[in-house]
């Protein structure tokens, strides 16, 4: 009969953040665990509070499966010895496998025979292996930060301080830093008490019963309707952000949501000032009308029952009103600080010790903007708006609200920017160069933002990759990652007119002239190709395109970035057609032979079978237009004008020898098919489709 497991780690309290990863990753482990242990089971379920990491596993098999398996060994010419018997090598195999020599017997693999034995393995009950096991997973754990306490080696996300662990009804025996395991949880820290756990199937409801809700997903629902129930009840609108929500949720045992205001005065602070000070300080939820304005008032979450709720909400509300009395008084004094003045202090901020201070960064952000500017022809007063956006794009980093607000940097700047009188359109630029800033935030809505946002996020990329700081694994302390998605995403919202290598130049030759270019520009260009390329392909990745395809469009050129999506698409929708494999392998074909065109001349003289003046002709009444069709964005036309070459192709192929003893023919029918070739490449790398 199977066996439901119960394991539970009880802990301070864990920081929340760290939390949904944690449980995650030891359902993982035990679930691994289990599998490579030939343990059956139907499945797992995991909880987590701020106090504990748990998993049930349901319908543990009390057993591993006994295992019959063949073992091969050494072929039969070393197996036996010239008067054809045993040889020492195959004793010894059998010796190894723990059977007798007269149970060995060959069998032929690819035509060779060679000795195997059947191996048969009694499974093990799953009770004996349990402790060994569940102890290596749960010191095994990792953690993005760990501590040690007491005299123990041991170092973990917080100290241990109770183990469950159940087999059933039965304790699994471990010992960790001192801690035994046994059936004893705990409920929640003040209205709760110890719980003995009586079974697996029994502990969500046990725990409940001492204010603990560890079942995550009934934990979250619990307090997204509570929310929602209050924001009803008061007719308020209340924006329910998925990283607040999900910090809150790990802050809780026992979910209480209540109300609080503050004093409607504050209201004159800028809208995004009160709502971080509120989400990011506090982890309240704001309040809105229907209309979208801010109202003075906040909904939090207790980790509680409803006792004494308004006695809690004072509270709350008095720690609040001196948080916006800070945010009041950063605001007024930084309306006193000029812009000039502000960017003179960026001079005192290092950016990084080897690419100078902030100051010289806005510097080589100016120069690039201008740069991208003239490049895509812009218009005088575009190009005097983005001069003076990147020139003060980064001064709001040296106010007050922003020290104390980082995420609020390029808002407050622009508004500051506004009341200093900053044309409107280069004061939304400060907010709109940080854009996107986050994956699915919106690209900057102006042309001088976005080319602002661009010069800023390609300096950062370049400058690091120029100093040997590339991003590996996990590790990507300057966002480099994003801020090249980021470029990607302007480049095709706006539908900007330049490629990589316009922007590469761009910022190269900044670099070059500021003597800050620490890696050979050849070896620069490649790793910055290779990064964006990884970044491009993300996109397609996004937008459902199969892997072959994106292969087989990156593999032509990623220079132009809208191009690459267009072709994506386009190729897409080519090679879902009935009947595209013929014409795949017709172009497939063509471009297996162009490589060893030595020129592209066609000279009409050297044509011998009509199918060469058929096919030539034909290209040569599509060249033209299919040009036309790239150049206006119309890839997928332009691909069906190419499969229009199908039949002309097959023919040619079927009935001229290519590679003619003519040196003649031979070089004017390669050039026919490098031509070809060249207007099929310029689409794809078709033989990277799996058809």
């Amino acid at each position: 009969m199977n066996k439901d497991i119960l394991i539970e780690i009880g802990m301070e309290e864990i920081p929340s953040r760290f939390i949904r990863d944690a449980a995650n990753l030891l359902e993982k482990k035990i679930s691994e665990w289990l599998s490579d242990s030939r343990i059956h089971f139907s499945g797992t379920k995991v909880f987590a509070t701020p106090r504990r990491l748990a998993v049930v596993v349901n319908e543990v098999s009390t057993k591993q499966p006994d295992l019959r398996s063949e073992v091969k060994g050494p072929s039969k010419k070393i197996a036996l010895n010239e008067q054809e018997e045993w040889s020492k090598a195959a004793l010894g195999f059998a010796r190894s496998q723990g059977v007798e020599p007269s149970d060995l017997f060959f069998k032929e693999l690819k035509g060779i025979e060679y000795v195997h034995a059947v191996k048969n393995e009694i499974g093990i009950e799953t009770k004996s292996i349990l402790s060994d096991g569940i102890s290596k997973i749960i010191t095994s754990m990792v953690y993005p930060k760990n501590m040690r306490w007491g005299k123990h080696d041991l170092k973990y996300v917080r100290p241990i301080r109770w183990l469950v662990a159940l087999y059933d009804e039965v304790i699994i025996p471990l010992e960790i830093t001192g801690v035994h395991s046994g059936r004893t949880s705990r409920g929640h820290r003040f209205l709760g008490k110890e719980v003995d756990i009586q079974h697996p199937s029994t502990y969500v409801s046990q725990l409940k019963e001492s204010f603990v809700f560890v079942d995550i997903e009934e934990r979250k629902q619990l307090i997204h309707n509570q929310i929602n129930t209050l924001a009803k009840d008061k007719n308020w609108v209340v924006s329910i952000k998925d990283d607040l929500l999900e910090e809150v949720l790990f802050l809780v045992e026992y979910p209480t949501a209540l109300y609080g205001s503050f004093q409607s005065e504050f209201l004159e602070i800028p809208q995004e000032v009160l709502i971080t000070s509120m989400r990011e300080h506090q982890r309240y939820f704001p309040v809105f009308d229907h209309e979208s304005n801010l109202l003075p008032h906040f909904i939090t979450v207790r980790n509680g029952d409803k006792k004494s709720l308004d006695v809690v909400a004072r509270g709350n509300e008095k720690v609040l009103k001196a948080r916006l009395a800070d945010a009041r008084f950063f605001y007024q004094e930084d309306q006193n600080l000029p812009i000039d003045k502000a960017l003179a202090k960026l001079e005192k901020i290092v950016y990084h010790e080897e690419l100078g201070t902030v100051g010289d960064k806005v510097r080589r952000i100016r120069t690039i903007s201008d740069q991208i500017a003239k490049f895509l022809s812009v218009d005088e007063k575009v190009q005097r708006q983005v001069t003076r956006a990147s020139m003060i794009c980064k001064f709001d980093l040296v106010t007050q609200m922003v020290y104390e607000f980082p995420e609020l940097q390029g808002v407050m700047g622009e508004d500051y920017a506004l009341k200093a009188g900053e044309d409107p359109v280069v004061s939304s630029a400060i907010s709109q160069h940080y854009q996107p800033r986050f994956s699915g935030d919106s690209s900057p809505e102006s042309i001088v933002g976005a080319i602002v946002s661009i010069a800023d996020k390609l300096d950062s990329i370049v400058g690091c990759f120029s100093i040997g700081i590339v991003p590996t694994g996990s590790q990507d302390p300057y966002a480099l990652r994003r801020s090249a998605a980021g470029i990607v995403q302007i480049v095709l919202d706006q539908k900007l007119n330049v490629n990589l290598t316009d922007l590469f130049d761009i910022c190269f030759a900044v670099y070059e002239e500021s003597n800050l270019l620490k890696t050979e520009m050849d070896d620069l260009r490649e790793k910055c190709f290779d990064f964006f390329s990884l970044r491009v392909k993300n996109v397609l990745t996004d937008m459902n395109i199969r892997y072959d395809v994106i292969d087989a469009v990156m593999a032509t050129n990623i220079n132009d970035i809208s191009s690459v999506v267009r072709r994506g698409k386009a190729v897409m929708q080519f090679v879902e057609q009935s009947d595209v494999k013929i014409t795949l392998e017709s172009f497939n074909r063509v471009n297996n032979l162009a490589s060893k065109a030595e020129n592209k001349k066609i000279e009409e003289a050297y044509f011998e079978e009509n199918v060469e003046h058929d096919l030539y002709q034909k290209w040569n009444q599509l060249h033209s237009s299919f040009t036309k069709k790239l150049e206006t964005s119309l890839e997928l036309e332009a691909l069906e004008m190419l499969k229009q070459l199908q039949i002309p192709i097959t023919s040619f192929f079927d009935k001229v020898m290519v590679m003619s003893e003519n040196e003649n023919l031979r070089r004017n029918r390669l050039a026919l098919l490098a031509n070809i070739s060249e207007d099929i490449t310029k689409i794809a790398d078709f033989q990277k489709i799996v058809i």
